[in-house]
């Protein structure tokens, strides 16, 4: 039984099957991105019983996307205001992790 707590944003390892893996949402269950980039999805009962050390963020994690550097920080994307009486200003923008949601 693992002690590890859950938490979006989170890289883990599994140490019984060698697999890398960010937490991307918490419901009824744990769903889980792999550094390759697919999603699974852990019942808590399930991810109870896996064998978890808590790691830093891959270094080649943007691989499976074909990501470079470049694309995950473009500084020309948004711009930083200190008009903090503009509402346009309190709009939170569509990013993650330096990713868009543009489709």
């Amino acid at each position: 039984m693992n002690n590890v707590t859950p938490q979006i944003g989170n890289w883990y390892k599994d140490l019984q099957a060698g697999s890398i893996f960010e937490v991307v949402a918490i419901d009824d269950a744990v769903e889980a991105q792999m550094v390759d980039g697919e999603i699974c999805e852990y019942d808590l009962d399930s991810w109870d019983e896996l064998l978890l050390e808590s790691i830093e963020e891959p270094e080649d994690w943007r691989s499976p996307f074909e990501l470079s550097g470049d694309d995950y920080h473009d500084s020309t994307d948004y711009v930083l205001t200190d008009d903090w009486n503009n509402p346009v200003s309190h709009i939170e923008p569509e990013y993650i992790n330096g990713l868009t949601d543009d489709f």
